[in-house]
């Protein structure tokens, strides 16, 4: 919390590939869990904009069909590496390409189904973001079902 003096706005984005598989990657950060991609939102920076540049930045993958899903309050959790407060704005969205290059705050990825998912060592946030992704496909939305 060194300096923080507000709660910082941060995002994360559930990405599904054209198979509609979730990406999913083990960060150092949240203690070797799989957490997906995201990070701050720069000042003068959209939402978006901040979405797109943090999938580049830690996966190399480009997103679309970027679409809200929720958001999570993240105060003083110790399933992070260092003690903060965050906002988080979490999207679902698709990517084309299945080539990731990861930086260095993850050590691996995998691409699974929302299933196979739930049975990883999932860090907590992200296990609620992706339920809120599978509630959504069983209320039959089209976006949700991967139909955009």
């Amino acid at each position: 919390m060194e300096g923080q003096k507000y709660p910082e706005p941060a995002v994360g984005a559930l990405i599904l590939n054209p198979e509609g598989k979730l990406f999913l990657m083990r960060s150092h950060k949240w203690h070797g869990q799989y957490v997906i991609p995201g990070g701050h939102i720069e000042l003068g920076e959209t939402i978006e904009e901040a979405l797109k540049r943090e999938v580049k930045e830690e996966t190399n993958l480009d997103i679309h069909d970027i679409e809200f899903l929720l958001f999570q309050e993240f105060i003083f959790d110790q399933s992070f590496w260092k003690k903060d407060h965050y906002i988080f704005f979490d999207y679902v969205c698709r990517t084309d390409s299945v080539d990731v290059i990861l930086n260095d705050e993850a050590e691996e990825y995998v691409w699974v189904s929302s299933g196979d998912a739930m049975n990883l060592a999932v860090e907590h946030y992200t296990r609620v973001v992706i339920e809120k992704y599978l509630e959504k496909v069983e209320r039959g939305s089209k976006i949700w079902q991967g139909k955009m």
